[in-house]
This record gives C-alpha cells, structure tokens and sequence, in this order.
C-alpha cells in the first residue's frame, strides 16, 4: 500500500491542534447512550500487554454529578471541619457543570510478563483516550486527577477497591468556549538522538 494513500491529514491536523476545555466550560449536551457506548469503546482499545484490561471505568452522569458532589463535600468537611464555603462549594460542584465524567480506575494484577507500571501506564491511555474519543464525536474533555483521585477514602465511595487507584477523571460536554493555544515544549529541548 502507498503509504501517503493511507495518511491522514485531518487525523494529524487534529492530533497537532488538539486542546483540553476545562471543566467550568463544558456544558450540555452531552453524549448519549449510543454516544457513550462508542466512547467507552474507543477509550478502552489500548496498548495492554497481556490482554489484562488492568483498569475499570466508573460513569457519574445525571443526577450521579451532585450526589458524588456531595460525598466529596461531605470527606472534605470530615477532615476540617474549619474549610471555608468557598472551598466546600468547590467540592461540592466537583463533577459539575460538565454532563458526564468517566473515572478510570487502575486496577494492577500480579503478573510474571507484565509489571504493574506497565498496566498503569495502559489506564493511563484509557484517560487519553477517552479525550481523543470525546473529540471525535463532537464533545470537548479535560483529564484531570485532583486530591480525590489519589485519596483512598474518596477513591472507595466512587468505586476503587483495594490496591486500586484512579488515573484519572475524564469531564466530558460541550465547549462553551473556544480553547486558546498554550505554550508548547520546544522539540529540541525535550528530544535527544541516542547515538550508541
């Protein structure tokens, strides 16, 4: 096959130009059901050695969004009772306003071939590739991990079991704005050519 008949020039215009909307502007509509099927198979056609899926995906939608507000709130205010309302009301609008949020679990399995950084890595392409997904269908979305993420308590109440951990949360709606472009690493300051 001739390799510039198979090159995609849209993919790569995408892939160069790609940006993260952040969770305050991303609104309704969001995906739905047929939507959300094709996303959670995109997101999850990974590189995963072994053909373990060391991960889990957890949907917080609907009503879902203030209830895990609210227990997020809720840890939040258990650990000081002091925290001022602004940061309470930071808790408790967590999942909000974006439509729909997809929490990936890392959830590593002892195994001889594959080490657990290795299978972590793989949630992590989960994550990424929920956003191209998000994209792809016409949605906007950010990654982000946040204290809940790495919190054992608050990764217990959204679904974590022990040993396991969350990657990352994938906020996904509709752009309210459109993203500016950020500075970028300079190419030859983060590329080196081994030379043996």
């Amino acid at each position: 096959m001739n390799r510039e008949m198979g090159k995609n020039q849209q993919m790569i215009d995408y892939l160069k130009s790609r940006r993260s909307v952040t969770l305050p502007f991303l609104s309704e509509p969001g995906p739905n059901e047929q939507e959300l099927q094709t996303l959670l198979e995109i997101g999850t056609r990974v590189p995963d050695h072994g053909k373990l899926a060391p991960w889990r995906l957890i949907v917080i939608a609907g009503d879902q969004r203030a209830i895990a507000g609210e227990k997020l709130a809720a840890l939040a205010k258990k650990r000081d009772p002091d925290i001022s309302d602004d940061l309470l009301d930071a808790e408790y609008n967590r999942f909000l306003p974006a439509p729909l949020t997809i929490g990936v679990i890392s959830a590593t399995q002892a195994h001889p071939k594959v080490p657990q950084i290795e299978q972590q890595l793989s949630a992590g392409c989960v994550c990424f590739n929920l956003v191209h997904g998000a994209h792809a269908l016409g949605f906007a979305a950010q990654w982000v991990t946040r204290w809940y993420a790495f919190d054992a308590e608050a990764a217990v109440i959204f679904g974590a079991k022990e040993g396991e951990f969350f990657a990352g949360f994938v906020h996904i709606g509709t752009a309210s704005i459109t993203p500016q472009e950020r500075p970028r690493p300079d190419i030859d300051a983060v590329v080196e050519y081994w030379c043996g």
